[in-house]
């Protein structure tokens, strides 16, 4: 992850320490974290197995093991809040999810995510 995160940012915050966990196989302290940020990243790693298999069922051609780090985190953090976080609207979660996308890997990774969580949205809530 290139970009810094800002401190006020709990989306932010949980993208970069479960890229941190995926990446050397520790989210870091958890503890620093604002409690939004640390509820989704323990959600997240809690559900991984299970939120990974979803993800891999809707994304074509595209194994979960062969998406960049980045773009992986992303799409779980984003089912996570779809499935288990229903407080917060379906189009605030593809909407956050591609600006973190955007912010902190490519642009066609945008329209990757948009794509998959829009497959998700429509799985898991009907949207």
């Amino acid at each position: 992850m290139t970009a810094e995160a800002p401190p006020s940012e709990p989306r932010d915050r949980a993208l970069q320490a479960l890229y941190q966990a995926d990446r050397i196989g520790d989210p870091g302290n958890l503890d620093e974290l604002p409690a939004k940020a640390r509820r989704l990243v323990e959600g997240v790693l809690d559900k991984l197995d299970e939120l990974d298999a979803t993800i891999a069922s809707v994304s074509d051609h595209w194994s979960i093991d062969r998406m960049p780090v980045v773009d992986r985190a992303i799409l779980r953090l984003g089912l996570y809040e779809l499935r288990y976080v229903p407080s917060v609207p379906t189009a605030v979660v593809v909407n956050e999810a591609v600006r973190l996308a955007k912010t902190y890997s490519t642009q066609r990774s945008g329209v990757f995510v948009n794509g998959v969580l829009a497959s998700l949205a429509e799985k898991e809530r009907g949207a």
